[in-house]
């Protein structure tokens, strides 16, 4: 079975992604009052690479919404068959069930999770 670990450092998150072509994005329409839209990354073989929701955005904007919503990624290097995987979640440390925030990107597809916040 793939293990699964979590970071909130900026270096290792970037690198991460990095590592699979993946860039941050927001996805356009979903803030509220203010707050954060959907934070997720963005994976260039994804079905959904082109979809017109998708606004990418800077690293440093990236990690000032991660910060202000104090933020974790949820995240695989290997999946259990040692493939390099995708799998990746935004999640609030603090939550016992690791509820993502209003984030999801990437499985093996990077396809969105069945467990998507609204």
């Amino acid at each position: 079975m793939a293990s699964s670990k979590t970071t909130r450092n900026h270096e290792e998150i970037r690198k991460w992604a990095e590592a699979r072509k993946a860039v941050p994005v927001e996805v356009s329409g979903t803030e509220r009052n203010g707050e954060t839209g959907i934070l997720r990354f963005e994976f260039p073989n994804a079905p959904n690479r082109n979809d017109k929701n998708l606004k990418e955005i800077s690293w440093d904007e990236f990690f000032q919404k991660f910060d202000e919503n104090n933020l974790e990624l949820l995240y695989q290097e290997q999946t259990a068959e040692g493939a390099q995987s995708n799998f990746n979640k935004l999640i609030h440390p603090e939550s016992e069930k690791g509820t993502e925030h209003r984030s999801e990107s990437g499985s093996k597809s990077g396809s969105h999770s069945k467990h998507r916040a609204a």
